[in-house]
């Protein structure tokens, strides 16, 4: 298990890995995603 948390890390530090976590951040920025998420978001708690 750990090495895979440790794969995921590496990736994460590389400049691919950077790249991607600032486009999820655009893209969870914008209004459209946010009011998407947070219908799944409310889907998801009825179930429990």
């Amino acid at each position: 298990m750990s090495a895979l948390i440790r794969r995921v890390t590496d990736f994460l530090r590389s400049p691919r890995g950077r790249q991607l976590v600032e486009r999820g951040r655009q893209e969870v920025g914008k209004p459209s995603n946010q009011r998407k998420l947070r219908e799944i978001k409310a889907r998801l708690g009825k179930r429990r």
